[in-house]
Formats: structure tokens, sequence, C-alpha cells
């Protein structure tokens, strides 16, 4: 099976898997803005394989992996990697969706959601819950890595009431993970406190004496291109994954850009717009675009009221007559 993160040279960055904001379109954005080589691997939104699973839940839920042309010509521009983001429980639904994906679309891994610390995520014992099943979290990664040729990921936390972090990851690594990605709060936290980045270097310390070759990155806080080198270089990892810090600056994977312009800002408000309308008219709801404005309309005079009228708006014409 060929392993694309073993193949990176150099430190490696990639774009969180975000709910009802890593879409095709907003990926596209995203990599439209960096710097050749900064960007390394993209991630969908995450699908469940139960979902999958059903005909009619299939239906609703693969919009998830849906893949632009335009987005699939800028993957390959910038050679950067594309995987699909699932979740679940059931290992032999795993195995049959992992088979299917594969078959059926064109992705370059497959990962596992064990990170999730949403509530009612938590209570059906998917993702982050996992952490308190150990056996049935390796019985996934084994049936998910039996069911394709592609490397399969995962995606965790430190624990869920408190760090448990080399006991956990002592466990995913007896299964050969392609990569672990791990985010530096547990469960309980969801997204509040700061991320621990010291229990990602434990985390690496330990990956270093049992399975050296797995690649391991470091998540959570990360608001800068250099602020991601840094936590990199300190921990020790092969890399950083960055989620809530793309709000921050949908510029964050070109550092040189030091300074955006008003007209910048709004130029790509209305671009993401326009490709949003051309992806997903009809399909989406309009108003999953105001949670993005508020993204590029900031740090000029006039942001506030700008953002405020967005706010109002109703469908794509009102965005558009706003810059008319």
């Amino acid at each position: 099976m060929s392993n694309f993160w073993q193949d990176f040279k150099g430190p490696v960055f990639s774009l969180a898997p975000m709910e009802d904001v890593t879409d095709t379109v907003f990926r596209e954005i995203v990599m439209g803005t960096a710097i050749p080589g900064n960007l390394n691997v993209v991630f969908t939104e995450f699908t469940s394989v139960e979902g999958m699973n059903h005909p009619v839940g299939r239906t609703r839920v693969s919009d998830r992996l849906i893949v632009s042309n335009s987005e699939r010509e800028l993957l390959k521009k910038l050679n950067i990697k594309l995987v699909a983001q699932i979740w679940g429980r059931n290992p032999e639904i795993y195995h049959n969706i992992a088979k299917y994906i594969t078959e059926n679309y064109e992705f370059d891994g497959l990962d596992i959601n064990m990170g999730c610390p949403v509530k009612k995520v938590f209570k059906i014992g998917a993702c982050s819950a996992l952490i308190g099943e150990p056996r049935l979290a390796k019985e996934i990664i084994q049936a998910t890595i039996e069911g394709t040729h592609l490397p399969v990921s995962v995606k965790t936390r430190t624990g869920i009431k408190e760090h448990q972090t080399e006991e956990w990851i002592s466990q995913l690594l007896e299964v050969d993970p392609a990569a672990i990605i791990l985010h530096g709060r547990t469960q309980r936290m969801q997204s509040e406190g700061n991320a621990n980045w010291e229990e990602i270097a434990k985390a690496v310390q330990l990956k270093n004496q049992i399975k050296p070759d797995i690649p391991f990155h470091g998540n959570g806080d990360v608001f800068s291109f250099e602020d991601g080198l840094q936590k990199i270089e300190k921990s020790g990892a092969d890399g950083a994954m960055i989620g809530r810090g793309i709000f921050q600056n949908p510029w964050f994977f070109n550092p040189e850009k030091t300074e955006i312009t008003k007209e910048e800002r709004i130029e790509k408000l209305l671009e993401h717009t326009k490709l949003f309308e051309q992806t997903w008219s009809g399909v989406k709801n309009f108003s999953i675009l105001k949670r993005f404005y508020k993204i590029y309309l900031n740090n000029f005079p006039s942001a506030a009221k700008l953002r405020a009228d967005l706010m109002l708006a109703k469908d794509y014409e009102d965005v558009y007559k706003t810059f008319k």
C-alpha cells in the first residue's frame, strides 16, 4: 500500500476537516490563496459510514464527498492530497464504505474521525467516544485498512475527561495507521482552553520509540504559518493541521501576504459566493455562506456595517447588490 504521508519532505501543513466548512468550494478558495508547497493536504467534511451504507442516507450525505472539476484541477496543479474523512461505530460498515469510496471516488486517502467532541456524536459512541473503547477503535482501523488500498490515517484527541495521551496513542500504534493527527485537547474541553502541545510532544516521543515510521501531526491553536512551524519544531511532529486558524486569516498559507486590502477581501468574498452558488444552488442553504462572510469582512473601516448588512441578506442577489 502506497502511503503519501511518508513522502513529504520537511514540515507538512493540512487544512482540518470541519463541518459545514471544508466543502469543495471552501477548499478551492483556500488553495487559491496558498503559496505552492505551503498547503499539502486537505480534508472533506466528515462523512457518516452508516449514512453512506444506506440507499436513502447515501443520497443525503454523499454531498460531503463532492469534488468539483475546478478543485480537482487545482489539487493537481498544486500537488495537494485530498483525504475523505469518515466516522461511525461499526467495523463491518467501515470496511464496506472504505471499499465503496475507493471504487467510486478519487481520493488520495481515508481518515477515521476519532476526535469530534460534539455531545450528540459522543453519546452514540462514535468519534472521540472511541478513545474509551480502544479494542473497538482498533477493529475499526483494521477493517478500514482491509477495505481499501488507500492510506488510512486517524485524527483523534488526547483523552475524554483528562489527558490519557500515551495510553491511547500506544493503542493506535499497534494497528499501524498511515498517519496520526492529534488534537491537543480532551473531548470534555471541546474547543475551550488551550490546546496542549506538550501532550502532542509526549505522543511524538512515544511514537518515535515504538513505531518511528508512522507520521505524526499536531492540531490545535495554530493561528499563523510561523506559529505552525514553531509548534512543529518544538513538539517534534511531522506537521500541523489548521482548523480555526483559517477563520482568522483565509490567506493563512501565504505568510508573505502580511497586508490584505479591503478590495482583496471583498473580491474573495464575492468569488466564494459565486462559486458556492454555482456548486450548491438548490442543494445547500444560502445562509451557510454567512459564517464565511465574517472571515473576509474585518480589519478595515466600515467592515462591521458590511457584516451586519450581509447578515440580513436573503439570497445571492442581495449579496451582489450590497457591493454594487
